[in-house]
């Protein structure tokens, strides 16, 4: 069960001018319950004026060995969003010496190091989680390679550039690094410009032997994951082997394009594992997805932490809401169906989701449910957030 702890921050670094990244010191006691994969993150949380903010940034440091001691550090980049509550304060305020309050690691965008050829292509600050998957590949599994592919508006704006560059002077058999600028031209390498579907289904067959990659994460703004996996998809990659996630929604043009027709996007979000159209299309039609969105008077189970408890859930609420109500350790970070810290398994009953950016095919069709974006469907509906 995730839980909250206050880490120190170790240090305060800037990385450009928008972009820090926190480096947090795990004591002892507390290095076993933050052991984490390769590509997993934290939540923040502070309070300001009564209301609990909370945040959700990748991991970008290596992964532990798994059954060794956990990290002794851990260090997250944080990007500056525009009227951002929490990236402001942690621009602004937070420094080396500081305590913030941060949960236990969670995420599923992950990979177990093995030899293999795996790639990426990442946009922005969707580079963090993956500088912790390729460096703790590189370091723990000799027989594996890696290709990045990142995307930045220009070189001034690319977050952990120094440990980009230290990883292809280290491993430069093993690591293929290409960067494409969208606002600036380079002296060398490719044009400037987005990277959308119809570039990269041309560019990403020129650089590697796109069937025998073993593994694709995709991580960054909707649009850019959306077009890398569509590209993918028409190279003929199956679905298993492409692994998403978005750390921001941008708008309304941008939730146009997910398939499903109650998804919906209207403001930006931090870190999260997204869903292909297939798995937006299955959300939308899965069993547990009504089709009227008339309130149903409901009451929720939910098992949490070992325990269970039944409440009644208000008109409007969703089913995270009312268990917050009455369990307030119930776990989540974004409550924008993006970061998917709050995925419970739904045992009984029927909900409606009213958008899924965090959840897999394979998760929807198994019986999950983003239980901030979950309305019930029936009178009756069971959660179970430890499952």
């Amino acid at each position: 069960m995730a839980r909250f702890h206050r880490l120190r921050v170790a240090a305060v670094d800037r990385l450009t001018e928008d972009s820090v990244a926190l480096t947090f010191a795990v004591p002892p006691g507390l290095r076993e319950e933050y052991h984490h994969a390769p590509g997993q993150h934290l939540a923040l949380r502070r309070t300001e004026d009564g209301t609990e903010i909370r945040r959700t940034y990748s991991i970008c440091s290596p992964a532990p060995v798994p059954g060794g001691e956990g990290p002794r550090t851990l260090r997250v980049g944080v990007r500056l969003v525009a009227g951002g509550a929490f990236s402001t304060y942690a621009h602004k305020e937070i420094a080396a010496g500081d305590e913030l309050e941060v949960m236990t690691p969670s995420g599923r965008f992950t990979l177990d190091p093995a030899p293999g050829l795996y790639a990426a292509v990442v946009g922005g600050s969707g580079i963090t989680p993956v500088l912790s998957i390729v460096t703790t590949l590189l370091e723990r599994a000799p027989g594996a390679r890696f290709c990045l592919v990142r995307s930045d508006r220009t070189a001034a704006s690319t977050m952990f550039l120094e440990e980009v560059a230290d990883l292809k002077d280290r491993f430069p058999e093993r690591f293929q690094l290409v960067t494409v600028l969208s606002r600036e031209d380079q002296q060398t390498g490719l044009p400037s410009g987005r990277l959308d579907r119809e570039r990269l289904a041309r560019l990403l067959p020129a650089l590697l032997p796109v069937d025998e990659v073993a593994g694709w994460f995709l991580c960054g703004p909707f649009g850019l994951v959306q077009g890398a996996e569509r590209a993918l998809r028409g190279l003929g990659v199956r679905r298993s082997r492409i692994h998403e996630e978005i750390f921001h929604v941008d708008d309304d043009r941008t939730a146009a394009a997910a398939t499903a027709p109650s998804t919906t996007a209207t403001a930006p979000f931090v870190i999260a594992t997204a869903p292909s159209a297939a798995a937006t299309a299955a959300t939308a039609g899965s069993p547990y997805s009504a089709h009227s969105s008339a309130p149903v008077r409901s009451t929720v189970t939910a098992r949490l932490d070992g325990r269970s408890g039944s409440w009644p859930v208000r008109e409007g609420e969703s089913l995270l809401e009312a268990v917050l109500r009455n369990r307030p350790d119930a776990p989540y970070a974004c409550k924008g169906g993006v970061c998917g810290t709050c995925r419970a398994y739904l045992v009984a009953g029927d909900v409606r989701m009213d958008r899924n950016f965090a959840l897999e095919p394979e998760e929807t069709e198994a019986g999950y449910v983003l239980a901030c974006q979950s309305r019930p469907a029936t009178e009756r509906v069971e959660l179970d957030f430890d499952r």
